[in-house]
C-alpha cells in the first residue's frame, strides 16, 4: 500500500510543472500513455499472463492498479 501512495504522489508531483503565466501544465497527460496505465498493464501481465486482459487493464489505468494493491497476495 505504501508503494501505491508513493506512485501517486510521484505522478502527481512530476506531472506539472510551473509555466511561464504562472499556472500549471499536465505534462504527463500530453504524453499518450499515463503511468497508471503502464503500472496497469506491467501488474495485470505479471498475474494473468493474457494480452487481452493487460490491454483492459490498461484501459483502467489506476483504478486497476488500486485493485491490484489491496487483492495481491502477500508472501
Amino acid at each position: 500500500m505504501t508503494f501505491l501512495i508513493l506512485i501517486l504522489f510521484a505522478t502527481t508531483a512530476f506531472a506539472q510543472s510551473d509555466s511561464p503565466t504562472g499556472g500549471t501544465n499536465n505534462i504527463a497527460i500530453q504524453g499518450g500513455v499515463g503511468l497508471g496505465s503502464v503500472i496497469a498493464v506491467v501488474a495485470s501481465w505479471s498475474r494473468n499472463e493474457s494480452i487481452l486482459w493487460a490491454i483492459l487493464h490498461g484501459i483502467l489505468g489506476w483504478l486497476y492498479v488500486i485493485y491490484f494493491a489491496v487483492t495481491r497476495q502477500q508472501n
